[in-house]
């Protein structure tokens, strides 16, 4: 009795590790999904931002929303392509590496950038916008090289794969065609070999003739398609 009072009250503890074990990971997963949905709400609220000061805003406050919204468009475009491409490229694990060191200096810019927005000195904020620019173009420059290399590599894989799915197509059409006589063929065969069909043809009984590669279906016996309806019901003979 004292062992079956143990077992139940192992499998009761195991049941509540269990489901302990299953709700602490849903509740990850959702707070994970919650962040998600922040930081996303928040960028874009701040892309927002950073959009009307580029255009309501002149000179150097515009400047400097104009630089990190370009930083920033630029950074999440490659990140997308890398993070898209790698799921079935392996080959672009270094690429998502160096894009993540990439990254570290961006956010840095980014940073600098946004203490700059609350500077009160102008002057020199406008001083310093040519070297913060130079070292955006770069950053942005070294995103786009890692972008468009991962997207031609993708459409080459594509390019090459649909070339070998066409020669694959073409030889199965040909296979499909065995019929088909080489051009030429019959008209190089000399008269007595177009002749002995005929010959063979008569020496021999109905029982002995081989049947045709293609025989003819009965008309009323092959299956109906939806395109050959309407003229299978006129060819019905009326009742």
């Amino acid at each position: 009795m004292d062992v079956v009072v143990a077992v139940f009250a192992l499998l009761f503890a195991l049941f509540v590790a269990a489901g302990v074990f299953v709700t602490f990971k849903a509740v990850q997963a959702a707070k994970r999904g919650v962040d998600r949905s922040v930081a996303q709400a928040r960028r874009t609220v701040e892309d927002t931002g950073l959009r009307a000061r580029q255009l309501t805003q002149p000179g150097v406050s515009g400047e400097l929303a104009q630089l990190r919204l370009s930083l920033r468009t630029s950074m999440r475009a490659t990140q997308e392509a890398l993070r898209t491409g790698s799921r079935d490229d392996a080959s672009l694990a270094e690429s998502v590496r160096l894009f993540e060191r990439l990254s570290a200096h961006g956010h840095e810019l980014d940073g600098e950038l946004k203490r700059l927005e609350s500077e009160p000195d102008r002057a020199t904020i406008a001083a310093r916008l040519p070297d913060l620019r130079e070292r955006m173009e770069r950053i942005t420059h070294s995103a786009e090289s890692l972008r468009w290399a991962a997207r031609d590599r993708a459409r080459r894989f594509a390019d090459d794969d649909l070339a070998a799915l066409g020669d694959q197509i073409d030889l199965e059409a040909g296979a499909l065609r065995h019929w088909t006589q080489e051009p030429g063929a019959e008209a190089g065969a000399g008269p007595e070999a177009r002749q002995r069909p005929a010959r063979d043809a008569g020496s021999r009984g109905p029982a002995e003739e081989h049947p045709p590669a293609i025989t003819a279906r009965d008309p009323h016996g092959r299956p109906t398609y939806a395109w050959e309806k309407e003229a299978r019901r006129q060819e019905e003979p009326p009742r």
